[in-house]
């Protein structure tokens, strides 16, 4: 396995200036395009959900199709708890993120002793199926109408969410840049380096006395739960759930994107994300039956010029600059 130094693994917590970089630049376009803040809020709740994925995907290397059950999860969690008259977001939040992990938990000891394309078959059915159980289930999840009428508290009771929403983008930065502290740390522990080496060689890690089925789970359980933070963030900054947050497409936009940004170091969710949704937004505006033409160009150029995505070409570019300094 061709892993970094330990010391250097476990360093990775610290804020980089590219970080820092990408977070000021998030701030800036709040006050640069306000014009855009719905559009803004959605590309963090993305980020957010693709960052979830890429600590399932590129560290434990776990590949899966059904990521946007836990997304939908979350989202339904959301609606159902304020149409029952819990209004209260922050703790909307959390009671989605307890589902996701407890769903995770549930399933992942029976999913995750598969692998490879058993595994991605499993979970595309799994998601298959859970879309049609809630299409099903007009009751629980109103059906093609989705989830109306749902409404929330101004955030920590002075901040109201506004029709523009300046308010959202803010929360929902808040909440990914604890979150991505918070994946951070995990990524860089202990824990995270055990998951690298289960991704990249189970056998060895069965033989020095690791258990890879219960870290899998734990991987997967963190992964779902900030999957479906996520999807409850989604249902606040838009007021409506449907059955949209649990298609099948939602799960192969996570993976697309996670792959335009670069894959296993949780920087492709900052990059590839906002990459996928702006070209999306703006080719399909520019012309909406071509725009996946379009997309499909991008990724394969990103692809074919270089390993690691977006941030990978970046890493090499910045590589060489400082190749070429006398």
């Amino acid at each position: 396995m061709n892993a970094l130094p330990r010391d250097s693994i476990l360093c990775r917590h610290h804020w980089r200036a590219g970080e820092l970089a990408w977070l000021a630049a998030a701030v800036a376009c709040y006050f640069l395009f306000p014009e855009y803040h719905a559009l803004g809020t959605s590309v963090l709740v993305m980020v957010l959900l693709v960052l979830s994925y890429d600590l399932l995907l590129g560290f434990a290397g776990v590949l899966s199709f059904g990521h946007a059950v836990f997304f939908g999860l979350g989202a339904f969690t959301a609606g159902w708890l304020s149409l029952a008259g819990w209004t209260e977001p922050i703790g909307a939040v959390l009671a989605a993120a307890v589902a996701g992990a407890v769903l995770a938990a549930l399933v992942g000891p029976f999913l995750l002793r598969l692998t490879g394309l058993p595994l991605l078959m499993v979970t595309l059915a799994l998601g298959v199926l859970v879309f049609e159980a809630a299409h099903k289930a007009t009751a629980i999840t109103g059906g093609d109408d989705g989830l109306s009428g749902v409404q929330f508290a101004p955030i920590l009771g002075m901040f109201d969410w506004g029709l523009g929403g300046s308010t959202s983008y803010l929360y929902v930065l808040a909440w990914l840049v604890v979150l991505f502290l918070v994946m951070k740390r995990v990524a860089s522990s202990p824990f995270g380096v055990l998951l690298q080496g289960i991704r990249e060689n189970p056998a060895r890690m069965r033989l020095i006395g690791n258990g890879v089925l219960p870290h899998l789970t734990i991987a997967y359980a963190i992964s779902g739960a900030v999957a479906a933070m996520a999807g409850a963030l989604f249902t606040e900054s838009n007021a409506f759930v449907g059955l949209g947050v649990l298609a099948l497409d939602t799960s192969v936009d996570v993976l697309v994107m996670l792959v335009l940004g670069g894959v296993g170091s949780l920087h492709g969710a900052l990059v590839g994300a906002p990459a996928y949704m702006l070209l999306k937004h703006f080719s399909s505006q520019w012309n909406p039956f071509y725009w996946m033409l379009i997309i499909g160009v991008v990724l394969i150029a990103v692809v074919l010029l270089g390993r690691g995505g977006i941030v990978g070409l970046l890493r090499a570019a910045a590589s060489r600059v400082r190749g070429a300094r006398p």
